[in-house]
């Protein structure tokens, strides 16, 4: 059950929010009889005044609010880092917290910290609530007057500030690349089919077979969901056996350093023969052996980019809604050849 807002209870009346807001505060602007119907409505369905929206729109925190998805995930801690020099360099503060991919702990949060603790927030939606769609509770709080930046994965019907990846170019380049430099049966492993990244980044790479006029093969796409890290490997193990890949495209580092070893445990050389290519470009790539060649999302960049977008519209500098697309770029290393 969703939360009663003010626009809720002037739809059902067919009032303004305004004759709503006074007849809940008691005006004598507005009739008893209308008084009476609203405030027993109200009381009925429970309905709480979030007296911290009215008091935010006077006053100013200097802190931005952050929510991140996870803590598991490199690409997350650059764009943080981006977010919070940026802020720092502007004179905001930053509340960091960690959703772990739930609708309700991202609620929670949205909740606890619109109590006037900040004045904006810049975050990426957690899995729960891109796969459920959603999204009322972002809703609320713009109307409640407080902005929301949304980066990497953005909720689609909500209008707001967005920065994303070019993930479909990101994963077509990557194709064209491998091909150009003699690959023939290039795999795609995802653990993101299930959110908008994730199937970007797979129409990115049927698009790219196609440029290069490669066969698509179903075979060839390997799909690991909600599953630990940890199993990636043994997964794959089966996958790589039977399909005699030259190389992979993974959509994250993790599944990448599985292909890797899940690879040479079948005797690959790498790059020799195979060549595994990541989306993001983290510590990871860095350390892992061969080094990764990765596809850097440039997060440090895209945290920078939201900061000063929401900084911008707090000091009243924006007016229309932008959404920014970062470009990606290749970081060759030693796994691809």
């Amino acid at each position: 059950m969703n939360k009663l807002t003010i626009k809720d209870i002037a739809k059902k009346f067919n009032v303004s929010i305004s004759t709503v807001s006074k007849a809940l505060n008691d005006s004598y602007e507005i009739s008893d009889a209308t008084k009476e119907k609203i405030q027993k409505y109200a009381k009925e369905n429970n309905y709480k005044p979030n007296f911290n929206a009215l008091s935010l729109k006077n006053r100013s925190t200097k802190t931005i609010g952050i929510i991140l998805p996870t803590m598991l995930n490199y690409f997350f801690a650059q764009v943080f880092n981006g977010i919070e020099k940026t802020a720092l360099e502007r004179g905001y503060k930053v509340i960091t917290c960690i959703s772990n991919e739930s609708h309700d702990k991202e609620l929670e949060i949205i909740e606890m910290l619109s109590n006037g603790s900040i004045d904006g927030f810049i975050l990426s939606m957690s899995k729960e609530t891109e796969i459920n769609a959603n999204f009322s509770h972002f809703q609320e709080t713009i109307e409640n007057g407080i902005p929301i930046v949304m980066f990497d994965r953005v909720a689609p019907t909500i209008e707001c500030d967005k920065i994303i990846t070019d993930d479909f170019n990101g994963a077509l380049n990557t194709v064209e690349h491998l091909y150009k430099s003699g690959h023939k049966k290039i795999g795609f492993v995802s653990t993101l089919s299930n959110l908008h990244i994730g199937q970007q980044r797979f129409l990115g790479y049927k698009k790219g077979l196609e440029t290069v006029g490669l066969p698509f093969n179903e075979d060839f796409i390997i799909n690991i969901i909600d599953t630990d890290y940890k199993k990636y490997e043994e997964i794959l193990l089966p996958f790589l056996k039977k399909n005699k890949l030259d190389s992979i495209i993974t959509t994250g580092e993790s599944a990448a350093v599985a292909s890797m070893k899940a690879s040479l445990k079948l005797g690959y050389q790498i790059p020799k023969d195979m060549s595994v290519i990541a989306f993001s470009n983290g510590t990871l790539a860095r350390h892992s052996s061969p080094k990764m060649t990765t596809i850097s999302q440039h997060g440090e960049l895209m945290g920078e980019t939201a900061a000063n977008i929401l900084i911008d519209r707090l000091e009243n500098k924006l007016t229309d809604f932008t959404t920014k697309v970062i470009k990606t770029d290749l970081v060759i290393r030693d796994s691809t050849k």
